[in-house]
């Protein structure tokens, strides 16, 4: 048997690559997260599949399900939200299986900072504006953050380059962020959050550093968002890409937006 860790997308069904409905189709065992998976999601899982809710789960249960599936000669589709690549949890149930000698593939899906930066319709780098992505978190609810790897640290370094910064699992720290951020980025830096990106309740909040946060209380968003600082949300005015360009000679960037 193997276990096909599946990147499920931000939650529209129809963002599922092609290879993660043919490997749900083909797995008479799942196990997903139902607090972040949507149900429609499974209904790519063959008739009389064994459906395993991992929301309320410690981590022993879940490889516990692993190893009987295993023990089974059964396939299971193990459903991660997004792409397994960043903030899902694969790592540890790799490092057990690897302990079982239990095989595993990965399959990957559309990140929700994809899905977000689509529903902005911006591109999260511009020539001459920003080439740089930092994908975070914070630590509210989670694991601490590394030495070094804290809003404040990342902040002082980042918010002088203009890198542009992707913050998962953070909204409902909005306050704190926009504290952590304001001294290195600037008031005037552009915000955007974006909750349930793909989704039918897909909600887009966009701003500043100066307002974002009541934004986000006033809408009553608390999970399950993206938050995008950088003046790249803002750009015009920039140059075309040296790729397309028949001179490859740079024209003068204009507007670039108001942040550092």
């Amino acid at each position: 048997m193997t276990v096909h860790f599946i990147g499920a997308g931000p939650g529209a069904v129809d963002l599922l690559t092609l290879r993660a409905t043919r490997l749900l189709g083909s797995s008479p065992v799942c196990l997903y997260a139902g607090s972040l998976v949507p149900g429609e999601v499974l209904t790519y899982c063959p008739d009389g599949a064994t459906l395993i809710d991992t929301a309320d789960l410690t981590l022993d249960q879940i490889t516990a399900a692993l190893l009987a599936a295993d023990a089974a000669g059964l396939d299971v589709a193990r459903l991660c939200s997004g792409d397994p690549s960043v903030f899902s949890a694969v790592a540890e149930q790799a490092r057990r299986l690897d302990a079982a000698r239990v095989p595993y593939d990965i399959t990957p899906g559309v990140p929700a900072f994809a899905a977000a930066a689509a529903a902005l319709k911006r591109e999260l780098t511009v020539p001459g504006v920003g080439q740089t992505v930092v994908l975070t978190r914070t630590s509210q609810r989670a694991t601490p953050m590394p030495s070094g790897e804290d809003l404040t640290t990342l902040g002082t370094t980042l918010g002088a380059s203009g890198a542009t910064l992707v913050l998962h699992l953070a909204v409902q720290r909005i306050d704190a962020i926009v504290a952590e951020l304001l001294p290195n980025y600037g008031a005037d830096c552009p915000v955007a959050v974006v909750a349930y990106a793909s989704r039918h309740d897909e909600a887009i909040l966009r701003g500043s550093l100066t307002d974002i946060a009541a934004a986000v209380h006033a809408a009553g968003i608390t999970r399950t968002a993206v938050i995008i600082v950088g003046r790249v949300l803002a750009a015009e005015g920039f140059y075309d890409s040296h790729l397309y360009s028949l001179t490859r000679e740079r024209a003068t960037p204009g507007g670039a937006g108001t942040c550092p």
